[in-house]
């Protein structure tokens, strides 16, 4: 994604805000204008928790041009607490196996940068295994 598009939705990319429906409560991520439960407008911002479960995932051994560093990595399809099932990087598993049903959490990560010492890096939400205990 070029940097002037991701900084357009970086809401979004950096504090999971989505819409809920003031007509049917659906919550949407990411925003669109109409929903998509009942096709009436929404355009009241929602604010999700960042918090859910691997829905499903997969291992990137040969990635893209420009995440070649990060591969092999963990990408998965992460339902939110509140409904919407979101696609994210797996982070900080350690030697934690990605397992269905684990429980997860967004952080905010580096995803690339344009591999020029002086160029933009590009942050945006990734998902961990919850941490136990207090914070």
């Amino acid at each position: 994604m070029e940097a002037p598009r991701h900084w357009r939705l970086k809401k979004q990319r950096y504090s999971l805000t989505g819409e809920v429906c003031p007509h049917c409560s659906a919550k949407i991520f990411p925003p669109r204008d109409v929903c998509p439960e009942c096709g009436q407008e929404a355009k009241t911002a929602f604010q999700f928790s960042g918090k859910g479960e691997v829905f499903s995932y997969t291992t990137i051994n040969d990635a893209p041009s420009g995440y070649q560093e990060q591969a092999p990595y963990a990408v998965a399809l992460v339902k939110l607490n509140e409904g919407p099932i979101v696609t994210a990087q797996l982070t900080d598993l350690g030697a934690e196996p990605v397992r269905i049903g684990m429980p997860v959490e967004m952080v905010t990560r580096r995803i690339k940068d344009d591999g020029n010492e002086r160029g933009v890096i590009l942050y945006g939400y990734k998902f961990r295994p919850v941490i136990a205990g207090p914070r």
